[in-house]
């Protein structure tokens, strides 16, 4: 039956006001209605696939099936429209907000400080919040889970949880259940992992103590929690009464077109089948969480959806005799309960299906996905990777299809996936319910999944698995074995299953079974998704593990009885255990401002971040937040799909057949110069040649962002290939190199190699990292209409290089381009420079069609084109004594550069000075080099090339300690520094604090008596290991060209500096040192944007040094004010602050002062090795403590504890918050993030689909923080040090905790040699370097006998 003509009207309500809407086109999406329509810019765009949580909204309705108002959590960029019919959307500015009052969940993240960048924080607030109206009283696993859908980039994600925690009604102080076991709070000697600073609780010397007699005050405490106002449920918005009195009326089938796509929304099973039967390709969306992504992301188009989602058979839960009958449009949060309830009431061998579904679902997706995806559409969506799939087909789920014909029932077996996406529902039918059986007495199910991450990840190999036994015996009756991952559809290993039918289950049928199916669930070694080797050795894990799962089942039913099966060997108990977390434990210690200190003078004071609490209720303004200006045009920039090419032709004139189309952009509409980039070795658009995929080549101006995005995909390019220059080692082969080889040389490498007793040498390969800022590159560009003036609002961390660009390309003077930061969403680096080949895109538009133009970049496009961390692969040869102390050191690095220079000499240059890590080296010669290659540029991000530097020094000292046979501990400590060594690059090293760090860190973290434990663990474990490590960091301040010099306009007690609100800690810093400087509080001081005609030459906030350089830089321009204003205060002395400036006013006394700071001294010399590259050193120590499972590679981080000199610290919260955030990229870094590209070239990972960063569960369970005391720091303002860099190394103890995890797998395999661990540490590598009789049995194909899917760039 086709829709009617008439104009059906949408109803619904946004933060209880009602919104009706007649005119919906189905494609637009709920985020862009709010942000376009509403003008409710809260939430945010952070990705477009549901995989960030930014976008997190809370949608309330009336649900007639279970006859009550349900609240969930969903993603507003995947959300239609269409499908808000009688539904309430609460966003973030409809809860509180700072003119009226925060909600608590909003007070409590900015006060706890668990807002930095604040690009994530509304997503995460209605997350929480939405959580607190379901349930007001939350137990703490609840508010983790609650966060599975959600990334944070800056924090580090103990404060949020430290934050919310308040609102459980299970948790205390540190986490752990006051003064029970681990209590941070009780007794060392109750804890398993020991207590928080290893003192005897509250005893002399504990960190909890008030210490009333020591000199250091020592505090534990960032915020407060009895200033938090309570939360009181009954004050919360009602449901809207409208809503609650449509409940008993009868809905109508609803139709919307728009441009290209219909939306039809039935309400009975016979409407549904008649639109089937009429629209037979017709996709059926429920919660649109992959016909969104497949539309948005992969270009496809359905001229027509249906919408099944109210239609009471397709929600209906049945229990029938057999099993449980779901409705094919039930959410899988619905399905969770449902199987929950079952596992709760039905006896335990009834339940094992419904057990494994759960474990399954528990880490599907984020809680936003399950509240809105559909069982049937995980069915009908016929991933090969599908989570649910192999536990359906495993268990003979059976499916009910319907259509015109009638209804049949088919079991979900082997034929029902016909190809890669495709089933045997024909196209007019409809999947209708799904049955899951009841499982029988002497039946067994198990399901495994593994991915990269554990929570909110696709699987890379997934399955389910049953057996029933003939009855009252270890004989398999039928087994089934189900595969994802495996082949382009969900298999069954039907050879397998079919020799071990008729068998007993002992280690005989294990041995059988693992070799028949290391030949059946084989792989191609080019089979795409690679991981080939790991892919295949998990399907054998997989077995063993649930081989292991049924020995210990059965040993227990069939107890007395004859046919006892094999017990299971007490040291394989722990490979059948499922994942669970522990709660979340931490400290933070930091000095406490001295007694005496003025209560006004906030230095040193866990001040909370100035724009915290506009961050939390979505008040505070990013780039795209900007309202609209009139006939305002958006950009979609049109790149190169091939790495290296000759532009042939460009063709955009289907483009122009696209609604709202305004003209395409190119090379020859360049006004000024073409030329840009750092080295000017880079293109505004590329002309002739492209040499990256993602080269920007043009753009397409638009009226709307859709219309923008649809006619870029339209314009045609035509190349003609040339051989790319992809890899490090290609580059190497082609002698493909940027110029200037930098050295470092000292002392007689060659005699030092003489003296050794001992010479090792290998290589280590580190893998780059997306910086993943939240908030994508974005520029809104207004031409002024005269003198080729433009104001230019951008998320950079670099005004001057953005100023500097843009008016080369519009050939106009600096003086005509203004450049405003208000804040940004994210930077580390990554806005440095990169944000300039964006901006000068959008510009250079703006200039043309002299309208205002806005670009902000889809989450693929930004990590397409904008580079990220150099990928460096490090050859060394190093010589040392018996007892582990090193004489001679010989090392090569080489980092990827990508297609121009930009920063890449930098980041070498950083490297090479920091190859020593913190140890006293004799001997160095070394040599960096930087590869030129056809992947876009790489950049500047956190630690700047001194993380990849410091790995390969603690790859090589790891291994020598091995070599030695020393603990690694004693051998790195033997090889530190001491105060007054010289470095390899001849800098005298003052203030060494790094040896207390070690020390205290030693004792805090208990290292010694855990180290037994750990070995005892080992011994009793053989699938599971533990590993612990601890590893020093030197990180040398400054940046490392000395022009870099700071520039500050203060006027009254307004403060306009450089410092951008990504690095957001400045902001806060600059606050409190101009209170200190001037004597005011800081509710008088205000800190404006950034811009380039306030403050003019500004550098680039990055290098760590943002607040050293404008602490000091505003420091000065406040002693300048303080100076004029001295009479004033002679000849009134009590006179107040206000007072002073109006009489300074009225003697006609300026007030506007500049303040400039140079770091002192720095220069450096790489040929003479003389001279000093930086102002002075940051030190710290971190001890981290890792379990790995053997078998599929999976680990967890059980303990970090940390020991972090910051001088005397500005703002302990902010310091503490530098130091978590940093160690979690770190993370990211050493073990999880790995960008993955094809030999030609060709990124794979452009999303949070396929690229993980760390998420809330990823975080060490156990998280201690110490900021050393009594040490304060000359040489910047105020005693203290930089830290937004320096922390991000100690994450490697993680890795090389992991390795020496595997060290300990390896040795039970009789292997007891140094072996090569690259980085990122992933479950793949992890898996396949804990070599056993699983992996043997899955041999790797020989390097060069085939095309790899992806390369190691």
């Amino acid at each position: 039956m086709a829709p009617s003509e008439a104009v059906d009207e949408l109803v619904f309500f946004v933060n209880g006001k009602k919104v009706v809407e007649k005119d919906v086109d189905p494609e637009t999406t709920l985020l862009t209605y709010l942000r376009r329509k509403l003008g409710l810019c809260g939430t945010k765009l952070g990705c477009g696939e549901g995989g960030c949580g930014a976008c997190t909204v809370m949608i309330s309705k009336y649900d007639p099936f279970q006859k009550k108002i349900l609240h969930h959590t969903a993603n507003a960029c995947l959300f239609p429209v269409c499908a808000l019919h009688h539904v309430a959307v609460t966003t973030v500015e409809g809860i509180g907000n700072t003119k009226s009052r925060l909600h608590p969940a909003q007070e409590r993240i900015a006060k706890s400080h668990g807002s930095q960048c604040g690009f994530c924080t509304p997503g995460i607030v209605m997350s929480m919040y939405t959580l607190l109206r379901n349930n007001p009283e939350p137990k703490m696993e609840d508010i983790e889970d609650a966060f599975q859908g959600n990334l944070c980039r800056c924090t580090g994600y103990r404060p949020i949880l430290e934050g919310y925690r308040t609102f459980a009604k299970d948790m205390n102080c540190c986490g752990r259940v006051a003064n029970g076991t681990g209590c941070c709070r009780s007794g060392r000697e109750n804890s398993t992992n020991g207590g928080c600073c290893g003192g005897k609780a509250n005893g002399p010397g504990c960190c909890m103590n008030g210490k009333e007699d020591s000199v250091t005050m020592l505090s534990s405490s960032l915020f407060n929690s009895s200033e938090f106002q309570p939360l009181d449920p009954t004050q919360e918005p009602i449901f809207p009464p409208e809503l609650m009195t449509q409940r008993n009326k009868q809905q109508k089938q609803m139709c919307f077109k728009g441009e290209r796509v219909m939306w039809i929304q039935p309400t009975s099973l016979k409407e549904l089948v008649a639109l089937k039967s009429q629209y037979p390709n017709a996709k059926l969306v429920v919660g649109n969480t992959e016909v969104g992504i497949e539309m948005r992301l992969k270009n496809f188009l359905y001229p027509v959806i249906i919408a099944p989602a109210w239609i009471p058979e397709m929600n209906a839960v049945q229990h029938t005799e057999t099993g449980v009958t779901i409705g094919a449009a039930c959410t899988l949060r619905s399905v969770e309960e449902v199987m929950r309830k079952a596992v709760a009431e039905l006896p335990p061998y009834k339940t094992e299906v419904f057990q494994a579904v759960l474990e399954q679902l528990r880490w599907f997706a984020g809680p936003q996905i399950r509240n809105v995806a559909a069982l049937g559409g995980n069915i009908m969506t016929a991933s090969p990777i599908s989570d649910l799939n192999p536990v359906l087909m495993a268990s003979g789920s059976k499916l009910t299809l319907v259509s015109k014909e009638g209804k049949r029932t088919i079991t979900m077996d082997e034929k029902f996936f016909t190809g890669y996406r495709k089933t045997v529902v024909k196209p007019e039918e409809i999947l209708l319910s799904v049955e899951i059986p009841y499982s029988k007495k002497g039946e067994y199910f198990s399901a495994f999944k593994q991915a990269s991450r554990r929570e909110d990840d696709i699987a890379i190999v997934t399955c389910g698995m049953r057996v029933l036994f003939q009855d009252g015996t270890s004989r398999v009756e039928e087994i089934k074995l189900s595969y994802g991952g495996m082949a382009p559809t969900t298999v069954l290993a039907l050879k397998t299953c079919k020799e071990l039918t008729g068998r007993d289950w002992n280690e005989k049928l294990l041995q059988d079974a693992c070799r028949l199916l290391a030949g059946e669930m084989d792989l191609s070694p080019s089979a795409p998704g690679g991981m080939v080797d790991f892919r295949r050795t998990l399907t054998l894990s997989f077995f063993f593990k649930f081989y292991l799962t049924v020995l210990q089942k059965l040993s227990k039913n069939l107890n007395g009885t004859k046919n006892l099966c094999e017990p299971i060997p007490s040291n394989y108990i722990s490979a059948t255990e499922l994942f669970h977390r522990d709660p979340i434990a931490n400290a933070q210690l930091f000095q406490e401002v001295p007694r005496g200190q003025a209560v006004e003078d906030m230095v040193g004071r866990p001040l909370m971040h100035v724009s915290a609490a506009k961050q939390a209720s979505g008040e505070a303004v990013y780039c795209d937040d900007i309202p609209h200006y009139e006939k305002e045009l958006y950009l979609t920039l049109v790149t190169s799909t091939k790495a290296h090419a000759k532009i042939l032709s460009v063709d955009a004139s289907e483009a122009q057949s696209v609604p709202g189309f305004v003209c395409f952009v190119s090379a020859k509409d360049v006004p000024g110069s073409n030329i840009t980039g750092i080295a000017n070795d880079e293109t505004v658009f590329a002309e002739d040649v492209v040499t990256c995929v993602g080269h920007i080549i043009g753009a397409v101006l638009a009226d709307t962002q859709e219309h923008s995005r649809r006619a870029a995909k339209a314009v045609k390019i035509k190349y003609e290939e040339l051989k790319p220059i992809v890899t490090i080692q290609e580059a190497i082969e082609k002698q493909s190199f940027f110029k200037s080889i930098k050295r470092i040389n000292k002392g007689d490498v060659k005699k030092g190699f003489e003296e050794s007793d001992h010479i090792l040498e290998g290589e280590m390969y580190l893998g780059g990292q997306e910086h993943f800022y939240l908030e994508t590159h974005c520029t809104l560009a207004v031409p002024k209409g005269e003198d080729g003036e433009m104001e230019l609002f951008v998320s950079t961390q670099n005004p001057m290089k953005t100023q500097e660009f843009t008016a080369n390309a519009l050939g106009v003077p600096s003086n005509r381009v203004v450049v405003r930061v208000k804040r940004m969403g994210g930077g580390f680096g990554g806005k440095e420079t990169r944000s300039t080949i964006l901006t000068t895109v959008v510009a250079v538009a703006a200039f043309k069609t002299g309208r205002a133009v806005r670009c902000m970049l889809d989450r693929d496009e930004d990590m397409l084109i904008s580079g990220g961390r150099h990928p460096f692969l490090g050859r060394y040869k190093v010589g040392f004594m018996k007892n582990g102390k090193v004489k001679s050191l010989e090392v090569s690095y080489y980092c990827n550069g990508g297609n121009s220079v930009d920063l890449s000499h930098g980041v070498m240059d950083r490297a090479l000075l920091h190859l020593d890590n913190s140890y006293n080296i004799p001997n160095v010669s070394s040599m960096g080099t930087i590869c030129k290659t056809n992947l876009p540029s790489n950049t500047a991000f956190r630690g700047f090339g001194g993380p990849q530097g410091m790995i390969i020094a603690e790859c090589w000292m790891s291994d020598l300690a091995r070599k030695c046979n020393l603990p690694p501990e004693e051998v790195r400590k033997l090889n530190l520094y001491n105060e007054g060594d010289l470095t390899h690059f001849n800098q005298k090293l003052e203030g060494f604090t790094l040896r207390r760090c070690w020390d205290e860190c030693l004792s805090s973290s208990s290292y010694h008596a855990r180290k037994k434990l750990i070995k005892e663990f080992n011994k009793q474990n053989r699938w599971k290991k533990r590993g612990m490590c601890i590893i020093p960091t030197k990180f040398g301040i400054s940046f490392t060209v000395p022009f870099l010099n700071q520039v500050f306009q203060e006027k009254d007690a307004s403060v306009f500096h450089r410092g951008r609100s990504a690095a957001y800690q400045v902001f806060t810093f600059v606050l409190q040192v101009a209170s200190r400087s001037l004597g005011i509080p800081t509710s008088k001081i205000y800190i404006s944007e950034t811009s380039t005609n306030t403050v003019p030459n500004t550098s680039p906030t990055a290098a760590s040094v943002s607040a050293d350089i404008n602490g000091m830089a505003v420091h000065n321009a406040c002693q300048t004010i303080l100076k004029r204003l001295e009479p004033i205060k002679q000849s009134n002395p009590k006179g107040s602050w206000e007072d002073w400036i109006v009489a300074a006013y009225q003697s006609c006394i300026s007030l506007s002062a500049t303040g400039f700071y140079r770091i002192p001294d720095i220069g450096y010399d790489f040929e003479k090795n003389e001279g000093k590259p930086f102002s002075y050193f940051s030190y710290g120590v971190a001890c981290s403590e890792v379990e790995i499972d053997c078998l599929t590679g999976d680990h967890k981080n059980i303990r970090t504890d940390i020991v972090m000199d910051v001088g005397t610290s500005l703002n302990p919260a902010i310091d503490i918050g530098q130091i978590e955030g940093a160690f979690v990229q770190g993370l990211g870094l050493f073990t999880m993030e790995e960008l993955r590209y094809s030999p030609e070239g060709n990124l794979y990972t452009r999303g949070p689909g396929m690229y993980k960063i760390p998420a809330f569960g990823d975080i060490p369970t156990e998280f201690y923080v110490s900021l050393l005391r009594d040490c304060p720091n000359s040489k910047a303002v105020y005693s203290s040090k930089a830290v937004g860099e320096p922390p991000l190394f100690l994450s490697a103890s993680v890795f090389y905790a992991i390795k020496d995890a595997i060290y300990a797998a390896r040795k039970d395999s009789g292997l007891t040699e140094p072996f090569r661990l690259d980085s990122p540490a992933t479950p793949e590598r992890i898996r396949n370097a804990c070599v056993d009789i699983f992996t043997k049995m899955c041999p790797s194909a020989e390097p060069g006998t085939f095309k790899p899917w992806s390369v190691r760039v």
